[in-house]
């Protein structure tokens, strides 16, 4: 249902979006936009770096039977 848009859906999208804004403001929310995706594709970066360090088996020297 949502996942084809045409031409004609995408163009009522942007022309609501200049009526609701105005031309100054929608520069300024896509920037805000951009910077908050650049941050979140940088901090699961680093989440999967400490993860992969984290779940990294250790090496355990083994253990003998008394008896």
């Amino acid at each position: 249902m949502f996942g084809r848009l045409g031409w004609m859906e995408i163009l009522v999208i942007v022309i609501l979006l200049i009526v609701l804004f105005g031309h100054s403001k929608i520069p300024t929310m896509m920037k805000n936009l951009a910077n908050g995706i650049n941050i979140f594709k940088k901090e699961m970066k680093t989440t999967d770096k400490s993860v992969s360090k984290k779940s990294a088996p250790k090496k355990s020297k083994p253990v003998a039977k008394k008896k």
